[in-house]
């Protein structure tokens, strides 16, 4: 195979450490699952990687957070299908399916762009078999009804709504971050026609939403158990939350955990969020 037109990322891992969970299986034969010369070939979890865009949107913290959140909250009862809404360019489709090597994904994003880089990911990574991608718009109540019923669904809905924020001229990224194409509200309704009777929706909202995450759950039926804050550095605010939804009645007050706090007032990594990224299959 020629050498890619584009930027293949080093690994930066400490001395002796090695990448934990299943391997990923890229097939010799496909050239263009390498990056063009306008994407990059991150890591991700373990050994698996994602291609992105230089100039678009990128995976990034929110990600990391929520594929973690949904590893914790199910980790006694691993998922057999999951689904992730508005999967972009399959970031958490991807950690969610690194963190459960058994389970079975599907994600699905309006964007052309996104869902074909998507899709390259998944076969670099060598999990067609049990992950795909579809183009089409979570609203729509056709998009996933014949695949309903799964175990966990997750999101990472934009955090902006229209014009509330700058918008990006830089592809993918304005609809990642101002309500395009609805907020947690859509979000949250779509995962509830697509739950399992005791799944699992694990969904993040930005900073100061708290109320339209309560209200979202109670249109749809569903009732928030879990909630963490995140916080970039210590003395800072809150960024973002991460919530879990169900629709079981009769649960106990909802669990707050602990604040996140990704970096201490020196600007190095946590106990904490160390223990998420190693986790996830990253070093710390």
């Amino acid at each position: 195979m020629t050498a890619p037109a584009g930027i293949v990322r080093r690994a930066r891992r400490p001395p002796g450490w090695r990448a934990p969970g299943p391997p990923p299986a890229t097939p010799r034969e496909r050239a263009d699952l390498w990056p063009d010369a306008d994407e990059d070939l991150c890591h991700l979890a373990g050994d698996w990687r994602i291609l992105q865009l230089v100039r678009g949107h990128r995976w990034s913290l929110d990600d990391l957070v929520t594929a973690s959140f949904a590893g914790e909250c199910l980790r006694a009862t691993p998922p057999r299908r999951f689904a992730d809404l508005g999967c972009g360019i399959g970031a958490v489709l991807l950690l969610i399916a690194w963190r459960f090597p058994a389970a079975r994904g599907i994600g699905i994003d309006a964007q052309e762009t996104s869902v074909a880089l998507a899709h390259r990911s998944i076969a670099w990574n060598g999990v067609e078999a049990r992950c795909q991608v579809r183009c089409g718009d979570l609203r729509d109540p056709a998009a996933l009804s014949d695949d309903a019923g799964f175990d966990l669904v997750t999101a990472t809905p934009p955090y902006f709504s229209i014009g509330t924020a700058h918008t990006s001229r830089r592809p993918q990224w304005a609809a990642c971050h101002v309500e395009q194409r609805g907020g947690v509200e859509a979000f949250t309704e779509a995962a509830a026609r697509l739950l399992a009777p005791e799944g699992w929706f694990i969904t993040c909202a930005g900073a100061g939403q708290a109320e339209r995450v309560g209200r979202a759950a109670a249109c749809a039926r569903l009732v928030v158990v879990r909630r963490c804050d995140v916080v970039p550095r210590e003395g800072k605010g809150v960024l973002f939350s991460v919530w879990a939804m169900r629709r079981v009645e009769g649960l106990r007050p909802m669990q707050v955990d602990p604040p996140l706090v990704v970096r201490d007032r020196s600007g190095s990594w946590t106990h904490a969020f160390r223990m998420v990224r190693g986790g996830m299959g990253l070093p710390d």
